[in-house]
């Protein structure tokens, strides 16, 4: 299982959308949309777990591709990205 960043999504995005789009590519298993507290709206990324080959072919066909107006971003999640802070 691998889990992707997507980047650069549209404030108007939901976790439906995104599911819409990589389904193409295989089966999504989880499907995690960042969302502004007060508003609910999209902050602009969020994350898709997929298996290896399938998230290999959505990378490959969905990065740098127009998304309602807006350029994507697609890659594996980076190790280390994601989790608490430390100070």
């Amino acid at each position: 299982m691998k889990k992707l960043f997507i980047g650069n999504l549209p404030a108007s995005t939901s976790e439906q959308d995104l599911e819409t789009l990589f389904s193409q590519f295989g089966r999504v298993r989880s499907t995690r949309l960042v969302t502004d507290v007060f508003s609910g709206q999209c902050k602009g990324f969020g994350f898709i777990e997929m298996e290896g080959h399938e998230a290999r072919a959505a990378i490959a066909g969905l990065n740098g591709k127009d998304f309602n107006g807006q350029s994507l971003k697609v890659n594996f999640e980076a190790p280390g990205k994601g989790g608490r802070r430390r100070r």
